[in-house]
């Protein structure tokens, strides 16, 4: 479940990283309307996103024992 929790945020980050900060500064903030990202933000967001895919694909599963080959 936290894998594809983690998939799903993944893509969407990369993805609209705009977007996502936007709704989430204005979710956090009382003046998130008036409130802009400096540029570095969304290539720093793009960045996390693509870590947390690359996690949630290679790492996250392997290490709970979700994809082991055993019986």
């Amino acid at each position: 479940m936290i894998r594809m929790l983690m998939a799903v945020f993944g893509i969407v980050e990369l993805l609209f990283p705009d977007q996502l900060i936007d709704t989430l500064t204005k979710i956090a903030y009382e003046g998130g309307d008036e409130m802009n990202a400096k540029p570095w933000v969304t290539t720093v967001a793009r960045i996390e996103g693509a870590v947390f895919l690359f996690l949630a694909l290679f790492v996250v599963g392997k290490r709970c024992g979700g994809d082991s080959d055993e019986e």
